[in-house]
């Protein structure tokens, strides 16, 4: 005949889990436990986003060589925008490349609650390794579309443009890290907020696509009227692009004090999408 179980007669645990202390904590040893996790979802994520089609990863490249090419045919042959001495194409590619991986880090870490509901209700790990893993995975996708860029960079550097790369370069990874960081925040800011108001999923589309037009990807800021400038200061993309062009090309409309901004702005934007994710991640199962 079955006894009652007694604290002396139970299994020891060797791992209790319990809710992090506050929404403003986020689980760093805890990501680096579960790092073979996370390289699982990275190598899930990038096998199966363009599995069973006909051109399979070379899409990473074919998009924004022809968004470059269409608006270089839009913006600059039609409307006659002008992009100084840059050359269209190269100019356009820049801006699309870094939009590309920041809009990817958005949109795919957006869907992390309404995405994984499934998952997240059966078996536990940091949830915060689901959006970690689309920022490395959206990583891989830039690196292919910079050796795009760096082909057409080296093409019209020897066709004798007026562009330099100087030391400028070594801004890049910051540049880098910033457009990450600010992907993951208004990621988590979107997920945490669609577990209650799926409108925006309908939304985030339309959203991003005006966000774009309003981040100098098809148009030098130096062509926006000086009365008007102002309001890109609260836009920290406009800055990462800027530098990105003026990095490479030597060329473009940024300061110091405008970084620093934009990585103020990116600081908070981070700060309060964690402390979103973390306070919704331990009731988004009954959200959903």
């Amino acid at each position: 005949m079955p006894t009652a179980s007694t604290p002396d007669t139970d299994a020891k645990w060797t791992t209790v889990i319990t809710p992090h202390g506050t929404v403003f904590s986020v689980p760093w040893k805890e990501l680096w436990d579960y790092r073979e996790l996370i390289a699982r979802f990275v190598h899930r994520d990038f096998v199966s986003r363009y599995k069973q089609t006909l051109l399979g990863s070379a899409w990473y490249v074919i998009q924004p060589l022809f968004t470059s090419l269409i608006f270089t045919l839009v913006f600059n042959k039609i409307a006659k925008i002008s992009t100084g001495e840059i050359p269209p194409m190269l100019f356009f590619m820049a801006g699309t490349v870094c939009w590309g991986y920041f809009q990817s880090c958005v949109t795919q870490t957006a869907a992390t609650f309404t995405a994984n509901a499934a998952t997240f209700d059966k078996v536990y790990f940091p949830r915060l390794a689901v959006p970690v893993s689309q920022l490395i995975t959206n990583l891989i996708g830039f690196g292919m579309q910079m050796g795009l860029f760096l082909a057409f960079y080296v093409y019209y550097l020897f066709q004798g443009a007026d562009i330099a790369m100087g030391w400028r370069i070594i801004v890049l990874p910051v540049l880098l890290v910033q457009m990450a960081a600010l992907g993951l925040g208004v990621g988590c800011l979107i997920s945490g907020l669609t577990t209650r108001f799926r409108d925006l999923q309908v939304m985030l589309g339309f959203f991003m696509q005006l966000w774009m037009y309003a981040s100098c990807v098809a148009y030098p800021l130096s062509e926006v009227p000086e009365q008007y400038r102002w309001l890109f200061a609260f836009n920290p993309m406009v800055f990462i692009i800027e530098a990105f062009r003026f990095s490479f090309m030597g060329q473009g409309t940024v300061y110091l004090w405008q970084l620093c901004a934009s990585m103020v702005i990116s600081l908070v934007v981070v700060f309060f999408g964690l402390a979103l994710f973390n306070k919704t991640q331990r009731t988004c199962v009954d959200m959903i």
